[in-house]
């Protein structure tokens, strides 16, 4: 079965929120992290923090609630939780850095074996600055990059980045739309197969050394 890319974003949104504990403060990335609000478990209660100054992001706007005053950190309409908050960067910046996010999710262009991630530059394309996400990396409990498997083609899961690094040994899950490994001491380990892969699949379009060691066949 081939996806769209619409549909691999949400089978990965989807596996993201299974990630989200009860009573977490969680920042969502850019991009495909943040459709994963719309996946949390209704008995799951978590705090989303938007590093541009949202503390308890809900979800994305619709008609209904539109207010252009309030958007995420990648410009998009969203709502806010009873109990919301907003904050000034000075404010948002120290939460991310003094260790108060749980559980951070961002995107890649890369990711390794080693745990290294490259998320914010091509050389010799524009790019406005790393931005929030080095202060995100190093200060997070836990860091989960989520992307699809490849791009056009070519893995993005590799032995070693060869773009500029965001942060060195610091990835601790990633999961795409074929599967999630998690990055141990011993290496990459395979965790999930997803319905929509295989691990033949998995193999031939990861470039990274992998062991297997199932935790269930995903659902």
């Amino acid at each position: 079965m081939e996806l769209t890319k619409e549909q691999t974003q949400e089978i990965i949104a989807q596996r993201i929120a299974k990630e989200f504990h009860d009573g977490a403060v969680v920042t969502l990335g850019i991009g495909l992290p943040t459709k994963a609000v719309r996946y949390v478990p209704e008995n799951i209660h978590i705090i989303v923090q938007s590093e541009n100054g949202v503390l308890g992001v809900g979800n994305y706007q619709d008609d209904t609630t539109r207010d252009e005053h309030i958007i995420n950190a990648g410009g998009f309409g969203v709502t806010v939780v009873p109990g919301g908050c907003f904050v000034d960067s000075l404010m948002s910046f120290a939460m991310m850095r003094g260790g108060h996010i749980d559980l951070t999710v961002l995107g890649a262009l890369q990711v390794d074996q080693e745990g290294n991630l490259a998320n914010w530059c091509i050389p010799g394309k524009f790019t406005p600055g790393m931005g929030g996400a080095m202060d995100l990396v190093v200060g997070t409990k836990k860091l989960i990059i989520a992307m699809e498997h490849t791009a056009k083609g070519m893995p993005k899961i590799l032995k070693k980045c060869t773009l500029p690094l965001t942060v060195a040994h610091k990835v601790d899950m990633i999961i795409t739309e074929k599967a999630v490994f998690t990055v141990e001491k011993s290496g990459l380990v395979l965790r999930e197969i997803s319905p929509y892969s295989s691990l033949e699949d998995i193999e031939a379009s990861t470039e990274a050394e992998f062991t297997v060691d199932l935790y269930h066949q995903a659902a």
